[in-house]
């Protein structure tokens, strides 16, 4: 199973307590980390805003951190969990994961999902339609993204996009283009959407909820005439691991008091425990397909569940 971890971004309040003036350096210090630890990836979330209430902490935005690391690392590969495809014009999108593709020497994954935090929406100005009209969104997104990449030309006319003879250059290193990854579980829409145009899916899940996603894309591929082995299976959870139950509970309680997110919410997760405990669960997600662990790791500043964790790469 591949391994990738998320940097510090202030996103989930990780950079608490850190001054302003320190925190980009902790940012490029955790990447040092994840790429020196021989990690497969490096990620970042694609929000405005702090959860689970919005505050006046820094939230480091998403492309920006694609492009500084891109120059900042060499091996390790850079994506994101996941891009809100309301955010940007998917056109303008390509245009930019293009361009850091080739910045990079090829090491992009390009994760997009339908949005979902309309707080966000609100504050900055973008319409939040329905459910349905935003996957619909996302759909036309998907095939403008394949066009741009592939194409010369691309032209494209959809209900809410619409691209003629777009010239997309440079094209991305990767060929036909950067990974796809179709982000979230929905399991009419979004996954039919995975069966039809994704590289990888992603799902935040328990082992049964993973087994459950799984066969209904299964049923998705044969709808589609995909084959469902083509698609990469993920998982995207909270990773906290104790050396030992007390290791687990100092770790967890400091978590709890930086970001004020009670500690059962990670304790519900599953891959929070102690070592041997975590390490038997990833197994168990391996031994039903689970291909990739993104992981979100809230010690990464000052704990060693990075450390621990390396066990498994």
């Amino acid at each position: 199973m591949k391994i990738g971890a998320f940097i510090p971004q202030g996103w989930r309040m990780d950079l608490s307590g850190i001054s302003l003036e320190n925190q980009w350096e902790t940012i490029l210090q955790s990447a040092d980390k994840i790429e020196s630890l021989g990690y497969e990836s490096i990620w970042v979330y694609d929000h405005f805003h702090t959860v689970p209430t919005p505050t006046q902490d820094p939230t480091y935005e998403c492309w920006s951190l694609m492009a500084a690391l891109s120059q900042r690392t060499s091996k390790v590969r850079l994506g994101q969990m996941c891009t809100c495809n309301s955010y940007r014009n998917p056109s303008y999108l390509t245009k930019v994961a293009s361009t850091i593709d080739v910045m990079s020497g090829g090491r992009l994954e390009y994760a997009i999902g339908a949005g979902w935090y309309d707080q966000e929406y609100a504050a900055y100005g973008y319409s939040y339609p329905s459910a349905g009209i935003r996957l619909k969104m996302l759909e036309e997104s998907l095939i403008i993204y394949k066009k741009m990449t592939t194409e010369d030309l691309a032209t494209f006319k959809g209900e809410h996009y619409e691209i003629n003879e777009a010239i997309n250059q440079p094209k991305p290193l990767q060929k036909p283009h950067p990974p796809l990854w179709v982000c979230g579980g929905g399991e009419k829409v979004t996954l039919k959407l995975l069966a039809k145009y994704g590289d990888y899916g992603n799902w935040d899940v328990d082992v049964e909820g993973f087994i459950s996603k799984s066969e209904i894309l299964k049923q998705h591929c044969d709808n589609e005439n995909r084959n469902y082995e083509d698609i990469g299976r993920t998982l995207h959870t909270n990773v906290i691991i104790g050396n030992d139950q007390s290791d687990l509970n100092n770790k967890l309680e400091k978590i709890s008091n930086d970001t004020g997110i009670p500690k059962d919410i990670y304790l519900k997760k599953p891959l929070v425990g102690v070592k041997n405990e975590v390490f038997d669960k990833i197994d168990e997600f391996e031994s039903h397909g689970c291909v990739y662990l993104i992981s979100y790791i809230a010690d990464i500043v000052w704990g060693d569940t990075l450390d621990i964790l390396k066990e498994k790469l």
